[in-house]
């Protein structure tokens, strides 16, 4: 699976323009199949990086690379994975916010 469609990277706000909003909307989740670490995407600049909420060690706000994400590979081969069935939400929607 890709994990950024043209669709998704057209829709995506560009980095900076939710950042006096307290409750951003997340649009993107993608995920480790293989441990519990999660990055929602709230924006993105158009090329590589992407602004949005991370959990992994420590649950934080950030930013994190796309060519990253597509770089890691996990145990047997697997990958990071877009979560298909995730539906854009405010971030206050995640659970634990």
């Amino acid at each position: 699976m890709k994990l950024l469609t043209k669709e998704i990277r057209n829709r995506l706000p560009k980095i900076y323009t939710s950042q006096n909003d307290r409750n951003p909307v997340i649009h993107v989740k993608f995920f480790t199949p293989w441990s519990n670490w999660t990055w929602f995407v709230s924006e993105f600049d158009g090329k590589d990086r992407f602004f949005g909420l991370v959990e992994g060690f420590e649950r934080e706000w950030g930013y994190f690379l796309l060519s990253e994400l597509e770089s890691i590979c996990g145990p047997g081969g697997l990958r990071i994975e877009r979560d298909p069935h995730f539906t854009p939400c405010r971030a206050s929607e995640l659970a634990e916010y």
